[in-house]
């Protein structure tokens, strides 16, 4: 399973590629929102940090709006992904700029296998189920990404599923376990899954022998 960092804080981005398990970054309007600068100079200092997919939400809600600002938005830079909504108009969207332009597009907003199913059908190269936000409803987010996996493996559907509205890190590891193909997190989460306890305790422990032995050596 790939990692994407959901943000569209460039000192994030940064720091997390440094690490070099970064594939791609999210992004969405909120998200936006929270950063200085403007949008489009912003979406292409991202594209430049990032080697993968960046994913760039259009706003539009008619099918001959979003293919106009698909194209505006896939003109930033050549590893643009746009995000569609999930909505008759969006698959219409998704379906004339994957078959008739090349410009790859994630689905967004997906809350059932059916509308998964619809999606991967018009072509949509990414689709992206709420996980965080089906599990504040009561349902199993996890469950979704888990069928929606099998579903796309059986009908030989090319689209890779991406993990979104992760929310800890026991998300990210169910959603590999699930078969998601992708992960797409918030900096706070990835950060927490490279700690545990154990790990600093165990650090401190080696520090403190090898303070041992120096002073034995003097």
């Amino acid at each position: 399973m790939k990692f994407f960092l959901d943000t569209a804080n460039i000192q994030e981005i940064k720091e997390a590629v440094s690490w070099g398990i970064i594939s791609g970054v999210t992004t969405n309007p909120t998200l936006v929102a929270k950063e200085d600068g403007g949008f489009e100079e912003m979406m292409q200092a991202i594209c430049r940090d990032v080697d993968g997919p960046v994913s760039v939400e259009a706003v539009s809600m008619g099918a001959e709006e979003m293919i106009r600002e698909a194209r505006m938005l896939a003109g930033i830079a050549p590893n643009v992904v746009v995000k569609i909504p999930m909505n008759i108009e969006g698959l219409k969207a998704v379906s004339w700029l994957e078959r008739n332009e090349e410009i790859r597009c994630n689905v967004t907003l997906v809350f059932s296998v059916n509308q998964a199913l619809l999606a991967a059908r018009a072509g949509a190269s990414y689709i992206s189920p709420f996980v965080g936000r089906i599990d504040d409803i009561g349902w199993d987010g996890i469950g979704l990404i888990r069928e929606m996996v099998t579903v796309f493996e059986r009908q030989k559907l090319a689209s890779q599923v991406i993990a979104a509205s992760i929310r800890h890190p026991l998300h990210v590891q169910e959603s590999a376990a699930a078969g998601s193909h992708i992960a797409t997190l918030p900096f706070t989460v990835l950060k927490q899954m490279a700690s545990h306890p154990l790990t600093d305790q165990g650090i401190e422990r080696f520090l403190a022998d090898w303070a041992k032995v120096k002073d034995k050596e003097k």
